[in-house]
């Protein structure tokens, strides 16, 4: 899975992420030993998850997360 995240909100990202899983918000939540309350709330954007969320959401999808310097 590749991702430009300036393309997206992190949002946007999440929910790509949980879609790509075929999981529903209440299973990927699950998974990530968080409420469905807490996916949802950052998926509609209320909220935002921490870059350690990602990492770990990450660690567990088996999912590579590459940072490259930024093309200016």
């Amino acid at each position: 899975m590749e991702l430009k995240t300036n393309d997206y909100k992190a949002n946007e990202i999440l929910k790509f992420i949980r879609q790509s899983t075929g999981l529903t918000q209440k299973d990927f939540a699950k998974r990530l030993n968080k409420s469905e309350a807490w996916q949802q709330s950052n998926e509609l954007g209320r909220t935002n998850y921490y870059f350690k969320d990602l990492i770990e959401i990450a660690k567990i999808f088996n999912i590579e997360i590459i940072i490259r310097e930024k093309n200016e």
